[in-house]
């Protein structure tokens, strides 16, 4: 039986990742499909972050976590993440560091915000309300467009990826 998601600390999925970046990376580059989905991912997080500059959401975000202790980021959120979705953060060439850089705070959360670039559903697409009240009507809406993209292009890569990970299961079990 596999472990669930919740049952795996975040260093062990973080390992399992490796596992299976060092036993699949080429098979998975070599994929047209997983290609093009890392390719259009990495696209859509660098519109997605694009915006967020240009509407102030990282000044603010960044203002937040020095001076009021942020919330956000806080500890436990890295537990939502599996194996494919780190996988697929190596993929994009992500290093991870060997533990939490801020105590207290999510174990992803470095010195310039997330480390990673492929993020969970919920720290793609949360904001707090003083971001919801500060965002005009047109830059929340635009925020909320490349996020929807980042997100939709995120579930498909993620999805392509455990596909072919789960066809050729000879290695750790993705699929949690």
């Amino acid at each position: 039986m596999v472990p669930g998601r919740g049952s795996l600390t975040i260093q062990e999925k973080i390992v399992r990742a490796r596992d299976l970046l060092d036993a699949r990376a080429a098979e998975l580059r070599a994929q047209g499909p997983v290609r093009d989905s890392l390719e259009r991912l990495r696209a859509c997080i660098e519109a997605s972050r694009e915006v967020m500059a240009e509407t102030g959401v990282v000044d603010e975000c960044r203002r937040c976590e020095e001076v009021e202790g942020g919330s956000c980021c806080g500890s436990g959120i890295e537990n939502r993440y599996n194996e494919v979705l780190l996988l697929i953060n190596l993929l994009l060439g992500v290093p991870f560091r060997k533990g939490a850089e801020r105590p207290g705070s999510c174990y992803f959360l470095g010195e310039m915000g997330c480390t990673l670039l492929a993020r969970h559903v919920l720290c793609v697409n949360y904001l707090c309300a003083r971001l919801r009240e500060r965002l005009t009507p047109a830059q929340l809406s635009r925020l909320q467009d490349v996020a929807g993209e980042e997100l939709e292009t995120g579930f498909r890569c993620h999805e392509t990826i455990k596909g072919f990970l789960n066809r050729r299961a000879d290695g750790p079990d993705p699929s949690r």
